[in-house]
């Protein structure tokens, strides 16, 4: 839902509190509340966390509900489900006060969104743009509505596009020797 209120900025934005505990995004400068996630999108997230621990993942670059700055016609700040940081990335937001990756750092090395009814176009076309744009190595679609993981690696930039369904095996150009189906990934489990 868009908050009426007039364009903001990056800047205002980072500012913004409205003395609530909702959640926000910016959309090319438009405030856009976000809604509840629902139990198998947490579920998605939360088995991927721990599975990406247990493969090794260290957990200092790992997170969930952290803000990334995008840029589209204006800018715009994505919450992605899950990020995986980069080394680089994690030093840069070592000690920061806000957890957001801003324009001047280095792009996260993997954002998986996972789809919410309503949700598809923003996931599968406005953010593949926007994150195309800042140079995210990997952005995984995880679409429990469709039943299929779509992995998008970065190249040149432009995305690459790879669908897994079933049991059949995720490949990841970041994570290596992945062993992970989408159907697990699908269940959250």
């Amino acid at each position: 839902m868009t908050v009426a209120i007039q364009e903001m900025t990056l800047e205002e934005f980072l500012a913004y509190d409205d003395g609530t505990d909702k959640l926000y995004e910016l959309e090319n400068g438009e405030l856009i509340e976000m809604p509840s996630e629902s139990d198998i999108n947490q579920r998605i997230a939360s088995f991927l966390f721990a599975f990406l621990l247990g493969v090794g993942v260290p957990s200092y670059r790992l997170r969930i509900g952290i803000e990334v700055a995008v840029s589209g016609a204006r800018v715009s700040v994505r919450i992605p489900d899950l990020v995986v940081l980069s080394e680089e990335l994690a030093t840069a937001m070592d000690g920061a006060t806000r957890s957001i990756v801003l324009m001047d750092m280095p792009p996260p090395l993997l954002v998986v969104e996972v789809v919410s009814p309503n949700q598809e176009k923003r996931d599968y076309r406005y953010k593949r743009s926007e994150y195309a744009a800042r140079g995210i190595a990997e952005y995984w679609i995880v679409d429990p509505i469709e039943q299929k993981v779509t992995v998008l690696e970065w190249v040149e930039g432009l995305y690459e596009e790879q669908v897994f369904v079933g049991d059949t095996k995720i490949e990841s150009s970041v994570l290596e020797n992945l062993d992970l189906r989408a159907d697990r990934v699908l269940q959250g489990r």
